[in-house]
């Protein structure tokens, strides 16, 4: 109120026409919020009590006992005062801040729970993709380890095709979340949608959830035995081992 009345000046001294009563300003208080944390600042002025009891009054106390105790205590200060008097309700300042804040709590615990369900999805979609992949390369990965890879090596293999395609995935992922993401601005305080270490934070989850999900097949994949493999494979692999006898000869 002071800077948009006053634009800079100091308003002490100066005198306020409300309602046909002329007021004197005596001091300027910080700005505040009344009805939830993420209203934007907006014209106050205060009077005293005796000028204008036309709302309840309020009492914040600074104590470090509990708000049971304390109920009782200002209860009995109260009939002290009045017998006719009584306690509306009393709270501590946190649970105030919740109760602005709760559509916002409950926004956020929505999309948590959802996000958690996608990534569940998401890591047993790619852990069905690389169980299939995995048991459609059974003649590669014979071949392979016919020719001397190892295990390590084909672990390798496996898990960089699961980083690979959940790369992709994330690309696409993240640049759909940037075109969406004024749609969730209005659920955020004093937070960018476009927050580089949200960002940041999901790839490295979704990297560690694809590690998780492609690590069981990776590891089936170094189980396979070329003697089990298809008889197609299993010609490849004899011709391979007498090619290398006969230029071991």
């Amino acid at each position: 109120m002071a800077a948009r009345y006053w634009r800079g000046k100091n308003p002490i001294g100066e005198r306020v026409q409300v309602k046909g009563r002329w007021m004197q300003v005596v001091g300027v208080a910080k700005d505040s919020k009344y009805e939830s944390v993420r209203e934007a600042p907006k014209p106050f002025f205060y009077v005293p009590l005796r000028q204008n009891f036309a709302r309840g009054a309020g009492l914040h106390i600074r104590t470090p006992l509990s708000p049971e105790t304390m109920t009782t205590a200002l209860a009995h200060e109260v009939h002290a005062l009045d017998p006719d008097l009584a306690l509306f309700e009393v709270i501590t300042l946190q649970e105030q801040v919740d109760r602005s804040t709760s559509p916002q709590q409950v926004a956020v615990t929505l999309v948590g729970i959802l996000g958690g369900l996608a990534l569940l999805l998401a890591a047993i979609g790619l852990y069905g993709v690389m169980s299939y992949a995995v048991s459609q390369s059974t003649r590669e990965l014979g071949l392979r380890m016919a020719l001397g890879a190892g295990a390590s090596n084909l672990l390798k293999l496996v898990l960089s095709r699961g980083l690979a395609w959940t790369a992709g995935g994330v690309a696409l992922g993240g640049a759909v979340a940037l075109g969406l993401t004024r749609l969730l601005g209005s659920l955020l305080y004093k937070v960018s949608p476009r927050d580089p270490l949200a960002f940041g934070s999901a790839f490295v989850v979704m990297t560690i959830t694809a590690l998780a999900a492609s690590f069981l097949p990776a590891w089936r994949a170094t189980r396979t035995d070329p003697v089990q493999a298809p008889a197609g494979l299993k010609r490849c692999v004899r011709s391979l081992i007498s090619s290398r006898s006969l230029l071991s000869a």
